[in-house]
């Protein structure tokens, strides 16, 4: 029976991915298997020993501590793209309340007084100040052309709008999914001086935070809209206020209230509803569980954001999955510990991300503890386990 701990609410049509014939799911263990979460921060939490995988129901893993996990050889997963409508959808709305003035135009209407023909008068006499512009013909540029990135390009082209992306890491896969109108910046700096609007979506880390600063605002054209639903900090807010009130911008909007932003005049905040939807969160943790099942009953690895991806089919009864530092020499050890045992290799894949590489063995006959053993104490061997 594998334990799985949720620290937030995981949404039933995930959970019911996890058969309660081999699951125990309760959001108190003392010895998961594995956790599933949402925005619970981990930093400052207990790891247990005996903790196998952590499983985010969502993309962004900046509660996670992962370099932790990696140096104790367990897996994080996410689900990239299963939030991806939900928030593509938030972003043409983010444009659409930006360009027509709708949320101030919106706070004028709900304040007028008096007469419903008072009222009238007041209208026409105000609806000058909230006078917007139309999406076709301007041009959006999108920095991170992941699945929601895609998503927005895709659909800002649909809106008759022109698209310049931004993403030095894009897959070949990811660029297949692409508008073949989407034209490509060669950097960040090239993007923003071409765009009208701009939004990003791309994880906050050290190359990320504070990609919109001072200096960057001053090379945007005049009247550029900033839209920002991927991660607080990677706008300066205050550069941003800076340059909406000397004129410079003409809206922010994001999804992170502050006590700068919140009341600001030109700044649109929502509370962080990106993915809050009942279909993101549903998909979100039908992914997430789904890949914790087949990386506890197999061994497999997809969508890890620390682990390299690892899926093959199981061709015996006997597998081995052994995590450790991606340096040389580890595979021949790992095989002669099998050899000494009489261990038959029947298959192998191993495979590296970064500094830590992930081998999956199926071997012909039952695994002694001797050779888990012997396994576990070759230098750089972070964890081990027989499935």
């Amino acid at each position: 029976m594998h334990k799985i701990l949720t620290l937030n609410n995981i949404s039933s049509e995930g959970l019911d991915r996890l058969p309660k014939s081999d699951y125990d799911i309760a959001d108190k263990f003392s010895d998961p298997d594995a956790i599933l979460l949402r925005s619970f921060k981990m930093h400052d939490m207990e790891i247990p020993a005996s903790l196998k995988a952590i499983g985010r129901a969502g993309a962004g893993v900046n509660n996670i501590p992962v370099d932790k996990m990696t140096g104790l050889g367990i897996p994080v997963f996410n689900a990239p793209g299963a939030n991806a409508n939900a928030v593509k959808e938030l972003v043409v709305a983010g444009l659409l309340l930006a360009s027509r003035d709708i949320c101030q135009a919106w706070d004028f209407a709900k304040h007028l007084e008096g007469s419903d023909e008072e009222i009238g008068k007041a209208v026409e006499a105000g609806k000058k100040n909230f006078a917007g512009v139309e999406l076709p013909g301007r041009t959006l540029g999108v920095v991170g052309l992941g699945a929601i990135g895609r998503y927005v390009a895709n659909v800002a082209i649909d809106l008759g709008m022109n698209v310049i992306g931004f993403d030095p890491g894009i897959t070949i896969e990811g660029a297949w999914q692409l508008s073949a109108s989407v034209k490509k910046a060669a950097n960040i700096e090239e993007l923003l001086r071409n765009v009208d609007y701009v939004t990003f979506h791309v994880p906050l880390i050290d190359a990320t935070n504070k990609m919109i600063n001072e200096a960057r605002l001053k090379i945007m054209r005049p009247g550029a809209t900033i839209l920002n639903f991927a991660r607080q900090g990677i706008v300066d807010d205050e550069a941003v206020s800076g340059a909406i009130k000397a004129g410079k911008l003409r809206a922010y909007v994001c999804d992170f209230p502050t006590n700068l932003l919140k009341n600001h005049d030109r700044v649109i905040t929502l509370p962080h509803l990106g993915a809050s939807t009942k279909e993101a969160e549903d998909n979100c943790a039908i992914m997430v569980a789904s890949q914790i099942r087949d990386y506890l009953e197999n061994g497999n690895i997809r969508n890890s954001v620390n682990f390299p991806e690892v899926v093959a089919a199981r061709e015996t009864k006997y597998r081995i999955l052994i995590a450790n530092a991606n340096v040389p020499n580890m595979v021949g050890q790992i095989s002669t510990a099998m050899a000494d045992a009489n261990l038959n290799i029947h298959d192998m894949v191993n495979k590296s991300k970064q500094d830590i590489a992930y081998t999956l063995v199926d071997v012909d006959s039952t695994v002694p503890d001797s050779v888990i053993k012997s396994i576990a104490a070759i230098e750089g061997v972070k964890s081990v386990r027989v499935i």
